[in-house]
């Protein structure tokens, strides 16, 4: 078929979409414009059969949903309706949710229902929930429908019918921030960290910190008690603050300063946040850092001589800090005669997405800034290429992109979660790239497909990364049985009677790469291109990074996401 995707973005529900299709061997094209006009010159010039809106944030014009089969992928059980369903879902402490495929009418998320499923709604935030829950549920979805109901002419869609008492969803208006609002007096802690679970990543919710208009993210729940008002601020560790409540604390990852008149903000850890921009910076100096295993970016978890390494840094960026302590405890693990394997998971929502560009735009000089960062990370992914006493397993629980996507090719073993997209590639953000990808890719794929891949900046999913051979396997993507298949994989990459072979193969194997072209010269050829580009400030890495942080939509559908159809006369939608 031919299908027409419209998003508000290219975000990781569409990519995935866009290429789980492609699989099925569709023809995909992409619109990412709220331009009435683009979206009706999208479908006169592609044709499509099927117009499928897995991101959108605006209505469908009635030009094209009268002439056209589009169906609507919606964030909430049958019934619900309304630009925040999984905020409401989180408030209301729902124990299950569901995504629901409709057809686009007159009135928004009320078109007739093709197909509605559910699960369990994990205590957690909203943007944890879209990516992992939400976006595997509407994949199969709209896959099950492509099998069984758009080929079959008897099946006909339902009408929401509000008389049914199986219909339990509702219309909700947008969820304001007098809804979030937190009482630091009278709330709990778990009644705190839902609220921000409501708001994260968007829009935060709005506080106040010793005067300063704030929006909250990332919120953790720490229940030991201190002697302090509530709402007071009692420590910090790797960037969060920790505040005082009712019946414990709460740990506050992400911070935004609110909007001042023409001035804009946007997310940092909550520590930078406080130094760089509170005008009474100088009062929360004398702040303790606390011991707590709630807040602790980097989690190691040892078993039968695996060593599970989590770096669960926000968002999956890393600044040059944060790649330093990983870089330390790498280097602990390595010396240590009871660990044989070493695990890299990632986070809990990414893997990893590379240098923090956030970071990087509020340094006083982002050029200078930018180089740290890549050399920082440059040195992880050294050491995981220079570490010949350990194996090394790159667990993919999550997506990854730019150099996070490179990173785990690093590694003597890859193995993804099933669904898992990759973006192996720099150039939408003007870089050349770093992270050894010129040794690790061709060494992997190939020359032919390591240039295809980094230039055609197309994502990659976790079954096509095996194919090409980034990845070594893919398991589940259900996370328990993920987890419980890599748990088996790595104790018995550790009890392998053969564990040394295996070892003097790989040290034998770097000595030979070693001795074909130094290890050193791939990192300087990159990093020269890298630094011809931060010391440029006319490159268009500046100018896309600040787009990026400041969430500047390109207002065009980039050109590689349009599907490349044979001329022909168009049909003008009536």
């Amino acid at each position: 078929m031919k299908i027409l995707l419209f998003a508000s973005a290219y975000n990781g529900m569409c990519q995935r979409m866009h290429r789980e299709l492609e699989i099925e061997m569709h023809s995909v094209s992409i619109e990412l414009s709220a331009n009435e006009q683009h979206m009706i010159k999208a479908v006169e010039d592609f044709e499509p059969d099927l117009i499928l809106c897995p991101f959108l944030k605006h209505a469908v014009p009635e030009k094209i949903w009268q002439h056209h089969l589009c169906l609507i992928v919606h964030p909430g059980i049958e019934g619900d309706r309304g630009p925040s369903s999984l905020d409401w879902a989180i408030a209301s402490k729902a124990t299950s949710w569901g995504v629901t495929l409709l057809q686009a009418d007159a009135e928004m998320d009320a078109g007739d229902i093709w197909d509605t499923q559910k699960f369990n709604l994990r205590h957690t935030s909203k943007a944890s929930i879209y990516r992992r829950e939400v976006i595997a549920t509407a994949v199969q979805m709209v896959k099950n429908v492509l099998h069984n109901a758009i080929s079959n002419p008897d099946f006909k869609p339902r009408p929401l019918d509000y008389t049914n008492p199986k219909v339990k969803g509702e219309c909700l208006p947008l969820m304001r921030q007098d809804s979030r609002k937190i009482n630091w007096s009278l709330d709990t802690t778990e009644t705190i960290v839902r609220k921000i679970n409501t708001a994260d990543s968007f829009p935060g919710v709005l506080d106040s910190i010793a005067g300063n208009a704030v929006h909250l993210f990332g919120a953790k729940a720490e229940y030991s008690l201190y002697s302090a008002t509530p709402g007071e601020i009692v420590g910090h560790r790797d960037g969060a603050i920790c505040r005082a409540t009712v019946d414990g604390s709460v740990w506050i990852r992400q911070m935004k300063m609110a909007q001042q008149e023409d001035r804009r903000f946007f997310k940092l850890s909550s520590t930078q946040v406080i130094s760089q921009q509170f005008t009474n910076a100088a009062d929360f100096s004398a702040l303790k850092v606390i011991n707590s295993r709630v807040q602790n970016d980097i989690k190691i978890d040892i078993e039968k001589a695996v060593a599970y390494v989590t770096f669960d840094f926000y968002n999956g960026a890393m600044n040059t800090e944060q790649c330093h302590d990983l870089l330390a405890r790498l280097r602990e693990l390595r010396e240590r005669d009871d660990i044989r394997v070493i695990a890299l998971m990632g986070g809990e929502d990414f893997w990893s997405n590379g240098i923090h560009l956030n970071y990087i735009q509020a340094a006083v000089d982002p050029a200078r800034e930018s180089w740290r960062n890549i050399n920082a990370i440059d040195d992880i992914v050294q050491e995981l290429i220079c570490m010949t006493n350990k194996l090394t397993v790159a667990a993919l629980r999550n997506n990854a992109g730019a150099g996070g996507a490179i990173m785990p090719l690093a590694c003597d073993k890859v193995f993804a979660r099933a669904g898992v997209v990759l973006n192996p590639h720099y150039l939408t953000m003007g870089l050349f790239g770093s992270e050894y990808w010129t040794y690790l890719l061709p060494k992997r794929i190939g020359d032919v497909k390591s240039k295809e891949l980094t230039e055609s900046c197309m994502p990659v999913l976790a079954s096509q990364a095996y194919e090409l051979g980034m990845v070594d396997q893919v398991f589940a993507e259900d996370w328990s049985a993920y987890h419980r298949r890599l748990q088996s994989e790595c104790e018995a990459l550790a009890q392998d009677d053969n564990y040394f072979s295996v070892l003097a193969r790989k040290q034998y194997a770097r000595m030979q790469d070693e001795a074909v072209r130094p290890l050193e010269s791939y990192r300087q050829y990159e990093l020269q291109r890298m630094k011809a580009i931060f010391d440029n400030p006319q490159s268009e890495y500046h100018h896309l990074r600040y787009n990026f942080v400041y969430k500047i939509s390109c207002q065009a559908t980039p050109s590689r996401l349009i599907y490349k159809t044979i001329p022909s006369q168009s049909k003008q939608i009536a």
